[in-house]
């Protein structure tokens, strides 16, 4: 072996064996960008014990006034007469900051929801182009796993894209047929399958890049629970997340376009 090749040899040893705590590193560094951006969502009423009710997860974009999450994580129905109202929390220094929240934009066919939130700006994320993410590269994803019962402290965990597959497949017979799954057949369209367990309280937590930061995608479980998995009583060690060009289009429907790439 000549010593010009040995030298190659290592060298692209050293650099493989170097990608591994650089990609760890990447993370390190970049979640205290993450999660000042990442809130709970849910309800605060006022005559009720705890006064917070937190439901899920979601995450600031645009202006720092606006919020992302799934449009099934805030209940169907409030008690505004006995000053219930719909709030994101933020964990700051002084602890949990609740801000009031009103519904700006609603994609149900998605199951995404834009919220306009009260106060000063938060934080944005930037919200990537999901047509460039390639099965199995790996992403993270921050959210509140469990949140009513552990708290509002942020989790991060990793997941690999497993798969890029519509969100409906047909019941192996005609009696496994509902209304719901009828109309998630006429309206299919393609998920992120992760090789990760997404908890209550996850949904609207967003999936993003582990060196940029940019989001690629929400988590959810619920449109695929709903059809593929519906016979799956306890966690597979799969979840699911809605591409992020659905967010570009919630965004562009509220009129705010042009600030959907956040910092």
């Amino acid at each position: 072996m000549s010593g010009l090749t040995a030298r190659a040899i290592t060298a692209a040893l050293c650099l493989s064996l170097s990608a591994v705590p650089a990609a760890r590193a990447d993370i390190v560094e970049l979640l205290p960008r993450i999660k000042p951006s990442v809130v709970g969502v849910g309800t605060l009423h006022p005559l009720r014990a705890p006064r917070i009710q937190l439901a899920g997860t979601g995450f600031v974009v645009a202006d720092g006034r606006h919020v992302v999450t799934n449009a099934h994580v805030p209940p169907p129905v409030l008690e505004p007469e006995k000053g219930e109202h719909l709030a994101v929390f933020v964990r700051g220094p002084d602890g949990i900051e609740a801000r009031r929240a009103e519904t700006r934009a609603v994609d149900r066919e998605h199951d995404l929801m834009l919220l306009r939130i009260d106060g000063g700006a938060l934080p944005a994320l930037r919200i990537g182009d999901a047509t460039r993410v390639r099965e199995g590269q790996s992403y993270w994803f921050t959210g509140y796993p469990i949140g009513a019962i552990l708290g509002l402290y942020p989790a991060t965990h990793r997941a690999g894209l497993a798969a890029i597959a519509p969100v409906f497949a047909p019941p192996t017979s005609v009696r496994g047929l509902t209304p719901q799954l009828i109309r998630r057949a006429e309206n299919p369209f393609l998920m992120f399958q992760l090789d990760a367990i997404a908890y209550p309280g996850n949904s609207g937590s967003p999936l993003y890049d582990g060196v940029s930061g940019e989001v690629i995608g929400v988590i959810n479980s619920v449109f695929v629970k709903g059809g593929k998995e519906h016979a799956i009583k306890d966690p597979s060690g799969i979840a699911y997340a809605i591409p992020a060009g659905y967010v570009h289009d919630l965004l562009r429907s509220a009129g705010l376009a042009a600030q959907a790439t956040g910092r």
